[in-house]
């Protein structure tokens, strides 16, 4: 029995090792037949260790969505609550411009009744919240402002930019023109 669970650990590590290196040359539109054939499993096996596409994006980018989240955590407390939350929200564009897939991975996420717990962009706007929550409470941002908008707003910014000649220039420049519509006007 534990022969059989070391080989599905051995699979589902070598599984997720080729899915990260071909999401990151294909995209979020990386072939699970492909990942398969490369892992040298058949696809059963990659789809019951990732029953959807949407699981196996999750796992190639976990550490980047723990990074993060740890990186909200720390401005939680940051003298200034708008620059706080702006600061996350330039960390999490740069990381779905750098990282080839994260924005379409987020894209696939639209808001529903019951959000899945462990997805992207459910756990993205949980490590938001707390920023836009106090930027709010401090009136430096649009009370109407939802994490779900901030973090839709930030991936349509990546993905609309993705094949300019220079993404993360074009990112960081409609960044700062969203981030100037954000401000309350006395």
């Amino acid at each position: 029995m534990s022969t059989q669970r070391s080989d599905a650990r051995r699979n589902y590590q070598r599984i997720l090792e080729v899915a990260e290196a071909e999401v990151a040359t294909h995209g979020a539109d990386a072939s699970v037949e492909q990942i398969a054939r490369t892992a040298g499993v058949g696809s059963a096996t990659v789809r019951r260790h990732f029953p959807t596409r949407q699981a196996l994006l999750t796992a190639v980018f976990q550490e980047r969505i723990e990074h993060l989240i740890a990186y909200a955590d720390g401005l939680r407390t940051a003298d200034d609550s708008r620059a706080a939350l702006l600061d996350w929200l330039r960390t999490l564009l740069d990381y779905a411009v750098s990282a080839r897939g994260l924005a379409d991975a987020l894209a696939y996420e639209p808001p529903t009744d019951r959000p899945t717990d462990h997805s992207c962009g459910t756990t993205l706007e949980a490590a938001g919240a707390p920023l836009l929550a106090r930027a709010i409470r401090d009136r430096t941002v649009n009370p109407a402002l939802t994490p779900h908008d901030l973090i839709t707003l930030t991936v349509g910014i990546a993905l609309a930019t993705e094949h300019h000649s220079s993404p993360a220039t074009e990112a960081t420049h409609l960044l700062h023109l969203l981030t100037e519509g954000l401000t309350l006007h006395a």
